[in-house]
């Protein structure tokens, strides 16, 4: 007897590593992979144009130094051509397996997506959640915004603020 069931659903809000999404999709092969970002679904003629390793070096506004490593990917949302369906996770693993041959991808990196059309600026985007449907895995894109570290830092904290705060106005930090 056939039930209906929910869609799993995998939630990366605070890990969306290379690995973790990899492994995430691994067991989907034979499934489209739909990607969703600022409230729309991608067209079915996607393309993943680049896969950029980048390692990263800052300094916050409050001074405090920091550095870790992303892959991005930029895709191309482009209508089908051809009655092209949207892309295989089989497919998608293997553009990552190809350029993992020739550029190096920290496994441990966070999976970042730049998502346009060709007739409008890229966007960037986390990913925040993966649905595991009956014929296709649906990935949801959030937008990152722009924060203020130390402040953000101190908010989870629930302490004063380092930066951008009163104290801090004479110190050249976020004037």
């Amino acid at each position: 007897m056939d039930t209906m069931t929910s869609p799993s659903l995998v939630d990366f809000h605070n890990d969306g590593s290379l690995a973790g999404i990899l492994a995430a999709l691994e067991p989907h092969s034979d499934k489209s992979l739909v990607l969703q970002y600022r409230g729309r679904t991608i067209q079915p003629g996607y393309h993943v144009t680049e896969v950029k390793a980048g390692s990263f070096v800052t300094l916050d506004c409050g001074g405090n130094p920091d550095q870790w490593h992303e892959t991005i990917l930029q895709v191309e949302d482009l209508p089908s051509v051809g009655g092209r369906d949207f892309m295989q996770v089989s497919k998608f693993r293997g553009i990552l397996a190809q350029v993992a041959t020739r550029v190096v991808l920290d496994a441990d990196a966070r999976l970042t997506f730049e998502v346009g059309t060709p007739d409008a600026p890229m966007q960037v985007f986390d990913v925040n959640t993966l649905a595991i449907e009956a014929d296709r895995i649906v990935l949801a894109l959030a937008a990152r915004p722009a924060i203020c570290k130390p402040r953000h830092r101190a908010a989870k904290e629930a302490a004063p603020a380092a930066c951008c705060g009163t104290a801090a106005k004479g110190s050249g930090c976020c004037s």
